[in-house]
């Protein structure tokens, strides 16, 4: 009995994963149409606009002095009228930034400004609250909206505003990386990032299916916020869940892959950490919240309720790779007593089209942002990308099963570093707590867990596994030693 469990849970995690391969190879078909219908036609010109509109734009913050600086004066300096320019700096920090960011609030003033240093009694809701509590104060018919480690350029506002015609509530603008090049971490996120930002965006919205507001970098309609309820701190991707709320509610969102928004990476793993834990549980959260009310609406056309579906439950893949992966060396025992279920293991060779498909998503992603240089930057990311995430699994599945199982947590914010070039350190952040969690611990033992996986293989002449099995131990042992590498060596 106990044979035939693993074998359903094995074999139901590996179709879970070849589907959400599939996923994302309709999502690169897509956006390679799309590239396709833009080279065909005349370059569109940004719409030109007879006045400028009221734009409000939120900066929330907390505890962030070291880059909140940057992005005041990033904000101050946009090529906008200042008499339709309001700035909110939402600061809820209990740190020496709140002086800092008074001081930089009133040099700006001083120069004619319209800028705010908001602040509230007490934290409540988080980032969403925040935001909230700034939306009721505000002025703007547009709500722009930035996270502490964003640089706008100048001219953001007059690239996205002209793009909202009747019935658009939301401009969703590409991110980019200023440290891209600063270490390994930050390359391989840079990677992934930009494959969302690419292919997925992009494909998404060829498809008409719906996108997300991804936290920073875009611009709402205030009419749009309101009508879908506002800012709710129920889950810890408010962006996300607001954006299913206004696209259920018939607003439509645009994405603009031309225009870029650029922002630092966190530089070591627990930061990174924090970051996937908070998206990951909240995707989770916002799919339990959500897709009830997106499957029952008749407005909404099959394909984009699939798409939603693949979209809010896209990172349950790391729960379907932790189980297939830690049920993997225990099929090897199922198949060497019972030769007749070889099969199954036959049979799962199909899940290499998977597998393809994946480093399909990915090669048309870096094909458009790396024309140049695309086999050899590939070819150095993608196996490395693919193994640290594949270690990531058991750290950002559990994330998503204390989301589906309903368990509450805080916001916990990534921590700034403002590193934006090679050489420079992080070392005296004070944001920065040396911490072990068994979770660690766990990735630890996990990769020694898939070395014994190996030795078994080799043991029973099975050679199957024996490259996932490594892949595996690489992916835990590294992130296993990113993890603790900056408390026990330094900078």
């Amino acid at each position: 009995m106990l044979n035939y469990i693993v074998i359903v849970l094995y074999c139901g995690s590996l179709f879970f994963i070849f589907l959400f391969s599939m996923g994302q190879l309709h999502l690169a078909w897509h956006y390679l149409k799309s590239k396709k219908n833009k080279k065909g036609s005349a370059k569109a010109e940004v719409p030109a606009m007879e006045s400028w509109p009221m734009v409000t734009v939120q900066l929330p913050i907390y505890n962030e002095k070291y880059v909140v600086q940057r992005l005041i004066d990033a904000v101050c300096r946009f090529d906008y009228p200042v008499s339709h320019l309001e700035i909110q700096v939402l600061d809820d920090s209990t740190d020496e930034t709140v002086e800092i960011i008074k001081e930089k609030v009133e040099e700006w003033r001083s120069r004619g400004i319209n800028i705010h240093h908001t602040r509230r009694k007490k934290r409540e809701g988080f980032k969403a609250g925040a935001l909230q509590y700034g939306l009721e104060a505000s002025t703007g018919e547009f709500i722009a909206i930035f996270d502490s480690d964003f640089l706008p350029k100048e001219d953001f506002l007059k690239r996205t505003l002209p793009q909202f015609s009747p019935g658009v509530g939301l401009v969703q603008t590409r991110w980019g990386h200023i440290n891209r090049d600063y270490s390994m971490l930050t390359q391989l996120q840079a990677f992934g990032l930009d494959a969302h930002f690419s292919v997925e965006q992009t494909g998404r919205n060829h498809a008409g299916s719906f996108i997300n507001f991804n936290g920073t970098g875009g611009v709402w309609r205030k009419s749009t916020i309101l009508d879908a309820g506002g800012w709710s701190a129920d889950t810890l991707t408010e962006d996300l869940d607001l954006s299913y709320r206004a696209q259920v509610k018939g607003w439509k969102f645009r994405y603009l892959e031309d225009c870029v928004a650029p922002a630092e990476l966190p530089v070591i793993m627990p930061a990174i950490k924090s970051q996937q834990y908070r998206w990951n549980k909240g995707a989770a959260e916002t799919a339990k919240k959500n897709l009830p009310r997106v499957l029952s609406s008749p407005g909404i056309k099959f394909t984009s309720k699939v798409h939603a579906i693949f979209h809010l439950f896209n990172s349950s893949v790391f729960v379907c790779l932790l189980l297939a992966s830690l049920l993997s060396i225990p099929m090897l025992f199922i198949k060497d007593a019972n030769p007749s279920l070889g099969v199954l293991f036959d049979l799962g060779s199909i899940f290499l089209i998977g597998f393809f498909s994946i480093a399909f998503f990915y090669w048309v992603a870096s094909k458009g942002l790396y024309p140049q240089g695309t086999f050899r930057y590939y070819s150095r990311i993608f196996p490395t990308f693919l193994i640290v995430s594949m270690g990531l699994s058991l750290h950002n599945g559990l994330a998503v099963l204390e989301g589906l199982l309903g368990k509450k947590s805080p916001f916990i914010r990534t921590p700034k570093f403002n590193i934006t070039k090679k050489g420079d350190s992080w070392k005296d952040n004070v944001y920065i707590r040396p911490s072990w969690s068994w979770l660690t611990v766990m990735e630890g033992l996990l990769s020694l867990y898939f070395i014994a996986g190996i030795a078994v293989g080799i043991y029973l002449h099975d050679w199957g596994l024996i490259v996932f099995h490594l892949m595996l131990a690489l992916g835990f042992g590294s992130v296993f030693y990113y993890s603790i590498k900056p408390f026990s060596y330094g900078n």
